[in-house]
């Protein structure tokens, strides 16, 4: 009987195009033991060439164990499994020689490619970010753990990574051991932190009507009944008292929520282009729904990967970056103050996912209410706290257009 294997490939480029890598995981079909785990960096190219490259490098080590093995491949890219699938045309040049390239590995009949959701491919895609990560801090290019152990024949000898926590060897890097240490928050003493108190601005037409709006786009102004949220808002910051700082986004609509919160409070505002929201490109003014409709393939390649950009716009991890920036900034500015930072939803889930340590894509899993307010908190030795999130009791009887 033909053993049967299993490949996890996924790829990733910050910036699409822009530095990426691809990452996968070959697995025992009936013990699900993991094989083998590998990525390499290939410089700057688009997420799909990534995905490509790792269907192809796990099909090669696939091959490498047993040449008559039956395989299935696991991708969340639905492009790559549908053209690889012979249901969708491969039509770019590069993309039908990587196709082509796929299915030489192995004879007719016995690969096939089966799309599954993003979390079910977390290995492959932390693969995918730990190789990018290494590379832009190290020069590091490739990583190659066979059984648990990291293959000497690897350039990636510094990067850490584990199997089986019992069989690999413990390698860390200086990239590794600049991360910021551990804590219980509240269980010790670290120090006097920046909070930041993330207030989504107040609702637009636009918003009321669930349509894309990003910076690049038409610059929406608050709609009346966002003039009242705004208005609530104010009320609340200045019931609390504890602001000394207040940051804006540069788009209108947080600018004027931010000026009915700095006339409450008495304080100026000034302005940080890093805290805008995501460009959403060509998408803007469109709901989800007619996305849907005239960008099917794009908007499931931007649903699937943090690092794919609406055509024209920009992805998630590209804003992060920038969102990270100014968050640094803020923080330096004004050690141990507490700063309104008046933002959108996207910089703020930001936040939030980079706070509690979780996945970017953790941020498709938060809902924000217009003008509700969460508080996170940035310690001196690098840790950080969420101290709540999507606040909106003083919302409370602000009437929402029926049907938004």
């Amino acid at each position: 009987m033909a053993r049967s294997l299993i490949v996890e490939a996924d790829g990733g480029s910050r910036g699409n195009p822009g530095p990426a890598a691809y990452g996968a995981v070959v697995r025992d079909a009936v013990s699900g033991a993991v094989l083998a785990e590998l990525a390499e960096y290939l410089d700057t190219v688009t997420s799909n060439v990534a995905e490509y490259r790792g269907a192809i490098a796990g099909l090669r080590f696939a091959h490498g164990l047993d040449p008559e093995a039956n395989v299935d491949v696991r991708l969340d890219s639905k492009l790559v499994v549908e053209q690889m699938s012979g249901r969708w045309q491969v039509k770019h040049p590069n993309m039908r020689d990587l196709a082509r390239e796929a299915r030489s590995i192995f004879a007719p009949g016995q690969v096939s490619y089966t799309w599954v959701p993003r979390e079910q491919n977390a290995r492959a895609d932390a693969l995918v970010n730990e190789m990018i990560d290494a590379a832009l801090a190290t020069g590091d290019r490739a990583i190659r753990r066979v059984d648990g152990v990291l293959s000497e024949d690897t350039a990636a000898a510094d990067v850490v990574g584990s199997i089986d926590v019992e069989r690999s060897r413990a390698v860390v890097d200086e990239h590794v051991r600049r991360q910021p240490p551990t804590a219980m928050i509240g269980w010790a003493d670290l120090g006097k932190p920046t909070v930041t108190v993330l207030a989504r601005h107040g609702a637009t037409a636009w918003s009321l009507e669930k349509r894309f709006s990003g910076r690049g786009g038409v610059d929406m102004p608050l709609a009346p009944v966002g003039v009242m949220q705004a208005e609530a808002l104010a009320a609340e910051v200045a019931r609390r008292g504890l602001v000394t700082r207040i940051i804006a986004s540069p788009l209108l609509r947080t600018r004027q929520t931010a000026e009915v919160v700095a006339a409450a409070v008495g304080l100026e505002f000034e302005v940080d282009d890093g805290f805008a929201e995501c460009a959403f490109g060509e998408w803007d003014g469109h709901t989800f729904a007619e996305v849907k409709e005239r960008w099917p393939v794009q908007l499931e390649e931007w649903l699937g990967s943090v690092d794919v950009a609406p055509p024209g716009g920009e992805s998630f991890e590209h804003c992060r970056q920038r969102i990270a920036a100014a968050r640094e900034r803020a923080v330096a500015r004004y050690p141990g103050e507490h700063v309104l930072v008046v933002a959108h939803v996207t910089p703020i889930k930001i936040l939030v996912a980079m706070a509690v340590d979780a996945p970017l894509r953790s941020l498709y899993r938060m809902e924000l209410p217009p003008c509700s307010l969460t508080t996170l908190a940035w310690f001196p030795d690098g840790n950080s706290s969420m101290f709540s999130f999507a606040e909106a009791g003083h919302l409370v009887g602000i009437v929402v257009p029926a049907g938004t």
